[in-house]
């Protein structure tokens, strides 16, 4: 089925777990774009906390909220899709704030390129904080990622992310929703792959993605990503490509380099280099000496927390035949919902 990129209505799905302050950003945003061809589906997943003040105008934004017994993230955006009128569908976290031409753009470049399914990449706002910023570059910088957050130059095909992330009604149609569990983004981009479907990066469509956490919760978030990593091998036999070894062989080498040098100093050479080159991309990306000293200590606990996690979760699933945990995840997402 073509959809015509010019008159599209697209749908945007949101859900939030007690987020009010970064929801209003959201929506502040989303009511001065430039092009006014979308509807917005907010679904509160359980929050105890409302994300919308009483007497908000609901109208003025073509705004659908809906309330929902905590389920899920996955759930929660499946409810939307079930409620949207939409040609295409896009999902962003609701810590996210939209440029004021995201819709434009986003028309402009399916009508020149066109894709069932899409995403672009994020960044940090000016108003962010000089944590938020740090990992920021952490998560986004080639020189930790490989670029396979939505970067012009990647070391695996691209992934459409669920912070940044559209398909069309026909893919829905004939994919389905959201799988509750980690990475369901890439779970889900996978499937759209293998049912046949065309996945393009649009560079010009990006997000300001705030990731409301300090340095002790992001080694914990990239820590379950690690692990959600061998539970994708495990449902995508052969998926797993070398950009997903590096943290983890970084996380061993860097151990026995510092093991190693307690014995011959200069073995810390390769990792002072490394250090030095993500420090230098910092100052040139965030155009702060400070920010990319901070840049430096995120890209640390990512690099270290992503390996662990895949280091833990390769020995017990894989090398110990134990599969997927469904159970211990289920508990584990229960705690992350603020991630929403």
């Amino acid at each position: 089925m073509t959809i015509n990129a010019d008159t599209a209505l697209f749908s945007i799905i949101v859900p939030v777990y007690n987020r009010p302050e970064e929801v209003a950003d959201l929506l502040e945003s989303l009511r001065v774009q430039s092009d006014r061809g979308f509807e917005v589906i907010l679904v509160e997943d359980g929050s105890t906390v409302p994300a919308l003040p009483e007497g908000y105008d609901e109208k003025s934004l073509r705004l659908k909220y809906y309330k929902k017994e905590n389920e899920g993230r996955s759930i929660a955006r499946n409810y939307g899709l079930e409620r949207a009128e939409g040609d295409f569908f896009i999902f962003v976290d609701s810590d996210c704030i939209l440029p004021p031409d995201y819709i434009e753009k986003l028309r402009r470049s399916l009508r020149e390129s066109p894709s069932d399914c899409f995403g672009g990449p994020d960044s940090a706002h000016e108003s962010f904080t000089d944590m938020q910023k740090a990992i920021n570059y952490a998560m986004t910088s080639f020189l930790t990622t490989g670029g396979i957050r939505g970067g012009k130059v990647s070391m695996e095909k691209f992934t459409p992310r669920t912070f940044n992330m559209g398909f069309s009604r026909d893919v829905y149609e004939k994919t389905g929703g959201f799988r509750e569990m980690f990475s369901e983004d890439i779970d889900m981009s996978t499937r759209i792959r293998l049912n046949g479907f065309r996945i393009m990066l649009y560079p010009d469509v990006s997000v300001f993605h705030k990731r409301r956490v300090d340095l002790r919760k992001f080694w914990k978030q990239v820590h379950v990503f690690g692990q959600s990593r061998i539970t994708l091998e495990l449902l995508y036999p052969g998926s797993m490509k070398l950009v997903h070894w590096l943290p983890t062989v970084f996380t061993v080498g860097a151990i026995l380099l510092l093991i190693g040098s307690l014995f011959w100093p200069w073995l810390l050479i390769p990792l002072a280099i490394y250090i030095l080159a993500l420090w230098i991309g910092g100052i040139i990306a965030t155009r702060s000496i400070k920010i990319a000293s901070m840049g430096v200590a995120a890209s640390m606990v990512q690099l270290t927390g992503y390996g662990t996690g895949f280091i833990r979760a390769y020995v017990s699933r894989i090398l110990l035949n134990k599969g997927r945990d469904e159970e211990r995840e289920k508990e584990i997402r229960k705690g992350k919902n603020e991630g929403l």
